[in-house]
């Protein structure tokens, strides 16, 4: 496999977990998979595409997903993103009906690729990091939980008024770790049409969280920008 392709500014805090016995058996799994020939979503490339978009010192936001998409040509790496000129998903696009909302703009983004949040300081970052082709949750307990719970840790404890957007159970669990003291921690059920109708829509984080922001001297995210 190659080697792992991961910004400066994370590997320095980041860098041990490479040596972890848990990060090895995960790579021995990723081979072995590839070597079977099975298809894993996202590319190699793109698998660390949120953080080497967003460095440590960058971030201001933190939106957690958990798996990557499993359909051909949708996961890139960020979560909820697709790339340019595939179609927003579901989940997605209850996120834009209530930017919609929030916001009280006129029309949605057509675009699914949020780069632009992530250029902006919104680390999109899903708690696997891969999955194997039309095998949803195919990655689940493979190591990947861990080295993304280190990335929540760090930003917890290193940072400082980071908004952090826990979006349904399994995000909220996830970022029990997070210092409420230090940050920003917003939650709501999941946009998933399945609970989008429960409270994530009305829920506000864009306009709450770029309030926040403001408060903290630091720049809005231009949640429009897509």
């Amino acid at each position: 496999m190659p080697d792992i392709q991961l910004g400066e500014s994370w590997l320095n805090h980041l860098g041990t977990e490479f040596e972890a016995s848990y990060m090895q058996e995960l790579r021995g799994f990723l081979a072995a998979e590839k070597s079977a020939g099975k298809t894993i979503y996202p590319t190699w490339a793109d698998i660390f595409n949120a953080l080497n978009t967003t460095p440590f010192d960058k971030v201001k936001v933190v939106i957690l997903g958990q798996d990557p998409y499993h359909g051909p040509g949708q996961a890139h790496g960020l979560c909820f993103s697709v790339p340019a000129g595939v179609k927003p998903p579901p989940s997605l696009r209850n996120i834009y009906k209530e930017i919609q909302s929030d916001l009280s703009v006129a029309e949605r983004p057509n675009s699914g690729n949020l780069l632009p949040w992530a250029e902006q300081g919104v680390l999109l970052l899903n708690s696997v990091l891969t999955v194997e082709a039309r095998q949803a949750a195919s990655h689940q307990g493979k190591g990947w939980e861990l080295f993304t719970d280190q990335v929540i840790k760090v930003l917890s404890e290193e940072s400082e008024h980071i908004v952090f957007m826990l979006w349904g159970s399994y995000a909220q669990k996830k970022g029990q770790v997070i210092n409420p003291a230090n940050h920003l921690v917003l939650k709501a059920p999941h946009p998933s049409p399945l609970s989008a109708h429960r409270g994530f829509l009305g829920c506000k984080h864009f306009s709450v969280c770029n309030q926040y922001l403001i408060e903290q001297g630091k720049t809005p995210i231009d949640w429009l920008d897509l």
